[in-house]
């Protein structure tokens, strides 16, 4: 029904361009979003087919390809996501599935971990490394040859491991080329940033709440130095962690030439201030907050949950660092 609700809002065709069924509004009005979707810590495939399946196909897909699937994207009917990692880390330069060609087409094998939607998504964009670099294909979920286990996550999310077995494939299945995976992956990282600020966002408006009403010694505890000072701080660290999200946003939408450096620093912003955030939400709540009646276990489960997507902090630390010449 959420989901519904979301198609007929138009959530899903917010960066698709209008003749594909979409409004073209942008990333940054997309963010906005999605920022309120992390607040919430709804459950739902908009992140991973309206932004990133869309993202790849816009990216890269050919005029067919996109006629034929973005407003399959837009209507929900189609739900897309990426399956890139290998692995228990992020590591998009070591791809070890492989496609081998035979007369016209390909068979694809090999296997993908911690693919997000992956119990739900109808179609799965591959990425698979090649002596040229990596490209993406789309697989239909339900193709003979895929082989999907669910995982059980800390945040109860849909991932999956998938497994895939000589699949049949064309030409017309792949998309993209050398480069794009990494602009692909761009849009990804700055747009689950977005998610990350809202949910520490709401962490820290149920903390200060909790600081302006919780009394002890006769007073209420925001009146406490120390904890008025932790307050300014993870205050500080989320203004900061905004304009740095909101900075790579509207970089991707002006297609601007510091889009990747823009994109780790968000990420590794949102991700410091989301792993604070999540600790002291716990912390200054005291025993309440370790209760499972409480929300405040469900935004740190999900908070550790959104630091590891496509790259950790310490991941987007070292990509900033080298583009920047450190």
């Amino acid at each position: 029904k959420i989901w519904s609700e979301m198609v007929e809002m138009g959530w899903t065709g917010i960066i698709v361009p209008e003749q594909y069924g979409g409004s073209g509004l942008g990333y940054l009005t997309f963010g906005v979003v999605l920022e309120e979707i992390g607040r919430q810590l709804t459950a739902s495939p908009l992140y991973a087919s309206s932004l990133v399946g869309a993202s790849a196909l816009m990216l890269g897909g050919n005029e067919g390809q996109k006629q034929m699937y973005l407003p399959k994207i837009v209507d929900g009917t189609a739900i897309f996501t990426l399956a890139i990692d290998e692995g228990p880390r992020h590591d998009p330069s070591r791809l070890g599935v492989r496609v081998t060609k035979d007369g016209s087409g390909y068979f694809l094998s090999g296997d993908k971990t911690f693919v997000l939607e992956g119990m739900t998504a109808t179609h799965l964009m591959v990425a698979v490394g090649s002596g040229e670099g990596s490209r993406l294909f789309i697989v239909a979920s339900a193709a003979a040859g895929v082989s999907r286990e669910p995982l059980a996550t800390f945040d109860s999310r849909g991932y999956a491991n998938i497994h895939f077995d000589a699949v049949s494939l064309n030409e017309d299945d792949a998309i993209g080329g050398v480069g794009e995976l990494e602009r692909l992956l761009d849009r990804a990282r700055a747009a689950v940033a977005s998610e990350m600020l809202g949910t520490g966002s709401q962490a820290f408006d149920m903390t200060l709440e909790y600081l302006k009403t919780r009394e002890q010694f006769g007073q209420v505890i925001g009146s406490f130095q120390a904890l008025g000072h932790r307050a300014a701080e993870l205050f500080s660290q989320m203004e900061l962690s905004r304009s740095c999200v909101e900075a790579a946003l509207q970089a991707i939408d002006d297609d601007s030439d510091d889009v990747a450096e823009l994109t780790a620093l968000s990420k590794a912003r949102a991700g410091d201030f989301l792993f604070q955030m999540s600790n002291q939400l716990i912390q200054i709540h005291g025993g309440i907050g370790m209760t499972d009646e409480f929300d405040a276990g469900f935004y740190l489960k999900r908070a550790r949950t959104l630091e590891t997507l496509f790259g950790n902090r310490a991941f987007q630390k070292d990509r900033y660092a080298r583009m920047m010449g450190f």
